[in-house]
C-alpha cells in the first residue's frame, strides 16, 4: 500500500510539473492572427471597407485581375446611391451561351450543362447570395429582365451582377436589389441566348468567380470578388493597408511629396 501511495504521488507530481511547463510556454507564446470560420463574422468584418481597399488587398495577394469585375454599372442608370451600404454575399453563378449549337466555349467556360430537364434556371436561384451571370460577348440581348429579377428576388438573393446585358429598367428599380450590368437592350433573352448551366467557375475579363466566393457590391466604387480562400487573408490585411493610405494622405495634405509620403508608409 506504501509503495502504491509512493507510486501515485509521484504520477500527480510529475503531471503538475508537465502542465505547468506546457502553461508557461503558451502564455510566452504570441497567439497568430485567428481565422474567421463563420462567413457571417467575415462579411461583417469587410463592410468597413471599400472595393477600392479590398482590390489593393487582392493585387498583393497576386490574384488575378485583383477581382475585379469591370465596366460594370448600376441599373437602372441614375440609382441613388447615397447612404446606400455595400452588400456582401456569397457567390452563386449562372452561365449562358449562345443558341448556335456550333458555338466553341472559350478556355475557362468549358462547364458541362446541369440545368435538370423541366426547370427554369431562376428557379433555382440560391438565397443569400449574390447571383453572378456571365453572357457571351458581343450578344445584344439582355440575359435579365423584370420577371427574373423579381423572382430572385423572391426567392431571397441579395444582389444580381450581369457580365452582359439588362432590360426592364422600371422593373428592375421596384426590386430594390443592387443590379449591376455592362450595358442594357430591349431584347428577351431568348433572341441569342440560353441558359447553360449553374453553380460553375467563370472567368470574366480574367478575373475568375467560383461558387462560395465573396462578392463585394460597392454602390459608389464598383464589384470586387474575394476568393473563398483568401478572405481571412484580406481582413488581416486590410487594417494596415488603410491606415498606411490615410497616413499617405496626411502628410500630402501637408505639403509633402507621393513620393515621399509612399516610401515613409508604404515602404
Amino acid at each position: 500500500m506504501h509503495v502504491q501511495a509512493f507510486r501515485s504521488g509521484l504520477l500527480y507530481n510529475n503531471c503538475r510539473s508537465i502542465f505547468a511547463l506546457y502553461s508557461h510556454h503558451m502564455n510566452s507564446v504570441k497567439p497568430p492572427f485567428r481565422s474567421m470560420s463563420s462567413t457571417t463574422d467575415q462579411m461583417q468584418a469587410l463592410k468597413k471597407y471599400t472595393a477600392c481597399d479590398i482590390a489593393d488587398a487582392l493585387l498583393k495577394l497576386k490574384v488575378p485581375g485583383s477581382g475585379f469585375l469591370s465596366d460594370l454599372q448600376l441599373y437602372p442608370p441614375g440609382s441613388d446611391v447615397s447612404g446606400k451600404e455595400v452588400t456582401i454575399a456569397p457567390a452563386s453563378t449562372v452561365e449562358f451561351r449562345p443558341k448556335s449549337s456550333n458555338h466553341t466555349p472559350s478556355a475557362g467556360t468549358r462547364n458541362d450543362a446541369n440545368i435538370p430537364v423541366g426547370k427554369h434556371w431562376v428557379d433555382l436561384t440560391e438565397s443569400e447570395t449574390i447571383v453572378v451571370m456571365s453572357q457571351p460577348d458581343g450578344q445584344r440581348n439582355a440575359v435579365l429582365g423584370g420577371i427574373m429579377a423579381l423572382r430572385m428576388k423572391v426567392l431571397g438573393a441579395k444582389a444580381v451582377v450581369v457580365h452582359g446585358r439588362v432590360r426592364d429598367m422600371v422593373e428592375l428599380g421596384s426590386t430594390g436589389l443592387p443590379i449591376w450590368a455592362r450595358g442594357s437592350s430591349i431584347v428577351g433573352a431568348g433572341a441569342e441566348s440560353i441558359p447553360h448551366a449553374i453553380q460553375v467557375p467563370l472567368t470574366l475579363d480574367g478575373t475568375e468567380v467560383n461558387p462560395g466566393d465573396l462578392v463585394f457590391s460597392d454602390p459608389t466604387n464598383g464589384v470586387v470578388v474575394i476568393p473563398k480562400d483568401k478572405v481571412n487573408n484580406v481582413i488581416e490585411m486590410l487594417p494596415k493597408l488603410v491606415k498606411a493610405d490615410d497616413r499617405v494622405k496626411e502628410d500630402v495634405e501637408q505639403g509633402m511629396s507621393v513620393q515621399e509620403a509612399f516610401k515613409k508608409h508604404r515602404g
